[in-house]
């Protein structure tokens, strides 16, 4: 019986609703080059944070925007190593003396 209750009707696949009285958000179409030669375009929101990178959808490089915006990158933190966060624990004195400690323990073992 449920089986013919959706009949003719494709689940999903048609709106009944109707554009009527619907106003669209207003849109700009924003250009993008990549350093292969690509030439695309986006559509955002006038309200929209506009990106100055985005990856070209063609060959996945980085595409700035053809009005000359220069992007902005983000100051990024050296990473720190293993050294690092141990000289922010220890002083190098306080190093060298446990390695002194751990390799008389070393020899005494051999």
């Amino acid at each position: 019986m449920a089986d013919r209750a959706l009949r003719g009707m494709g689940l999903g696949s048609k709106s009944f609703e109707d554009e009527e009285g619907v106003e669209m958000a207003e849109r700009q179409q924003i250009g993008f080059d990549c350093q292969n030669g690509h030439h695309f375009e986006l559509t955002f929101s006038t309200e929209a944070e506009l990106p100055s990178l985005w990856e070209c959808p063609r060959c996945g490089a980085e595409a700035l925007r053809s009005d000359g915006t220069d992007p902005q990158r983000k100051k990024q933190k050296p990473q720190r190593t293993h050294w690092d966060m141990l000289t922010e624990r220890r002083s190098i004195p306080e190093l060298e003396e446990l390695l002194a400690e751990r390799l008389d323990e070393i020899r005494k073992e051999n």
